[in-house]
């Protein structure tokens, strides 16, 4: 058993901070007040094969009771059961056709204590529980995200991550772009994709897009829109005026859904990945707040922007 959850105490196996969209570390979400319970959610899993793995919500604090929040919904079963849901709820998402460049979003339901299935609420923490769903379970497949009310996890089995590209795999994408040496089109000066280990730090070398069109560049200060607070550039090569952001590769695997070239990239983030993977997290709603849901960037959580969510990207190859 594994259990996950806000409080630093020993029965937490995976302790978990709130998600704050575009953080670096975890110091940028200390301020942050918490909507994640302190004993969220456990994960039981089979010792033998199939090695099934199950999640329930709450869990078992030192006194090895299940802790509940005094505003948590709780109630009797028919077979005289307690059983209850945490104060702003563990929601789980299976995609259909698992996590494959096939996968299409599914359904959030909640889970209870006892791992039964249950409905959305009406808000996240209403003390009416939405209907059971008997014809589904609480065993967790590859690519099943799990909400904890502030934090989105992914749950990814290893015979899922043995068809995702490696780290070794990105880095060789990487490499091979920046071996085709693309150049900005208006100033033809090279343009490299940063290490991995450099994400933080915009290179001189770094592409930049413009997220209306899609035209890859090197940084420039022209083309600003005064009228429009600044933030928004017109393309020097097809005058479509938008958001100029720089471009970086996603660089965590797990998240990808299949080891295509990085032809498209996140709108507004710029984080660069293949054409499935954007396509397929543009579409998957994650819950926000209490009763809202959008589709984010899965390497930074900045809420997408835009028609798609995305963009594919049009580089300029070198003129020689």
């Amino acid at each position: 058993m594994f259990q996950i959850g806000r409080s630093t105490e020993s029965p937490i196996d995976f302790v978990v901070t709130d998600t704050v969209p575009g953080s670096q570390s975890n110091s940028d979400t200390q301020s942050v007040q918490s909507t994640i319970s302190r004993f969220a959610c456990r994960i039981i899993c089979e010792r033998n094969p199939p090695f099934t793995a199950r999640i329930y919500a709450a869990g078992f604090d030192s006194s090895k009771n299940i802790f509940l929040g005094e505003k948590a919904a709780k109630w009797k079963t028919s077979d005289g059961q307690m059983d209850g849901l945490t104060t702003n709820g563990v929601l789980v998402m299976h995609p259909r056709n698992g996590f494959t460049e096939d996968s299409k979003p599914g359904i959030w339901r909640e889970i209870s204590v006892c791992g039964n299935v249950f409905s959305l609420r009406e808000t996240r923490s209403a003390q009416q529980r939405g209907k059971m769903v008997e014809i589904e379970t609480n065993q967790l497949q590859d690519g099943s995200l799990i909400d904890l009310c502030g934090a989105t996890l992914l749950w990814r089995t290893a015979e899922g991550l043995s068809h995702t590209p490696t780290v070794k795999h990105l880095e060789a994408l990487r490499q091979e772009i920046n071996a085709a040496r693309p150049q900005c089109p208006v100033g033809f000066n090279t343009l490299a994709f940063p290490s991995m280990k450099r994400k933080d730090v915009v290179d001189e070398k770094q592409p930049w897009v413009y997220l209306n069109c899609g035209h890859v560049h090197g940084y420039h200060n022209w083309g600003n829109k005064e009228e429009r607070d600044g933030k928004d550039r017109e393309c020097p090569m097809c005058r479509s005026v938008g958001p100029y952001v720089p471009l970086w590769l996603g660089c965590e695997a797990g998240f990808y859904v299949d080891a295509g070239p990085p032809t498209h990239a996140f709108s507004p983030c710029g984080h660069v990945c293949s054409e499935k993977t954007t396509a397929y997290w543009s579409q998957i709603p994650l819950p926000h707040g209490t009763h809202t849901f959008h589709a984010a960037c899965p390497f930074c959580a900045h809420q997408l922007a835009g028609e798609q969510g995305y963009i594919r990207l049009i580089f300029q190859g070198p003129l020689d």
